[in-house]
């Protein structure tokens, strides 16, 4: 007696029905079974080979085919959307939503009380409603200082002459110790009389030079006398007191008058 067996059940072969409907899914499979017989000469079961599944390796050739573009264009995918939401995230200069706080700088400026060359003190409030030139300087400078008071007062040479625009030009002292009013007066004359000379307490200068964002420091030299290192900072006020430009030492004359005029014009505007 034969006994049969089969992939698709323990009692029975797969039908010839089956075996075209499975063929019919996939052109590459093919169907085989196997089955077993005993004879009375071994006394044992010899297998008889019949057609069971099997997959050929141009299945899996195809399988790949599909496989790997798929992954490719899966990570492609990804990427373009963490792309797209990187970008989402991003705000352009001058662009996004107004509920975003603006980060600005540091604001420059703010109260002081200091004197004149006339031992008269002035704030802040006495400088509003005038267009001003400040400077940050010391008397006993070698270079520096004396050729930016030329410069400033060439500038405002030339604001007056050649476009009738008046500026007031204003000296504060980082060296309050050796600058008291009546050195800084004699001082200031020499290069323009229109020169507004500040000084005044060491406590009260350092607060006003903190205010502009300015940096002196006293170098200890032999003896009784120093150095003083700063960073000679010229500034443009408006009558309401605004920073409107910042000033290095790398302006001469005219171009210190040009952009001087050219801030004015664009905030007349």
């Amino acid at each position: 007696m034969l006994t049969s067996r089969s992939i698709f059940s323990p009692s029975k072969l797969p039908s010839p029905h089956a075996r075209c409907l499975l063929q019919r899914l996939h052109p590459s499979i093919s169907v085989r079974s196997c089955r077993y017989s005993t004879t009375s000469k071994y006394n044992k079961e010899r297998p008889e080979v019949h057609p069971v599944i099997s997959v050929d390796a141009h299945t899996s050739r195809s399988w790949a085919t599909y496989i790997i573009p798929a992954a490719v264009m899966g990570f492609v995918g990804l990427a373009a959307f963490v792309h797209y939401n990187d970008e989402r995230r991003a705000v352009l200069k001058g662009q996004g939503s107004t509920s975003v706080n603006v980060v600005k700088g540091p604001v420059i400026g703010g109260p002081f009380a200091l004197i004149d060359t006339e031992k008269r003190i002035v704030t802040e409030k006495d400088l509003r409603g005038n267009w001003t030139l400040l400077y940050f300087g010391y008397t006993s400078s070698p270079d520096v200082v004396p050729e930016q008071l030329q410069i400033m007062s060439k500038a405002l040479n030339i604001l007056e002459s050649r476009h009738s625009v008046k500026v007031r030009p204003v000296f504060v002292t980082i060296d309050p110790q050796r600058d008291n009013p009546s050195h800084l007066r004699a001082y200031l004359k020499e290069f323009d009389p229109r020169i507004i000379g500040l000084t005044g307490p060491v406590a009260a200068v350092r607060q006003m030079a903190q205010e502009y964002r300015v940096y002196f420091k006293k170098i200890e030299e032999d003896g009784n006398d120093y150095l003083i290192d700063s960073s000679h900072k010229m500034y443009l006020l408006s009558p309401n007191l605004e920073v409107m430009r910042c000033f290095g030492i790398e302006y001469n004359a005219e171009e210190l008058s040009q952009a001087i005029l050219n801030a004015l014009q664009k905030t007349a505007h």
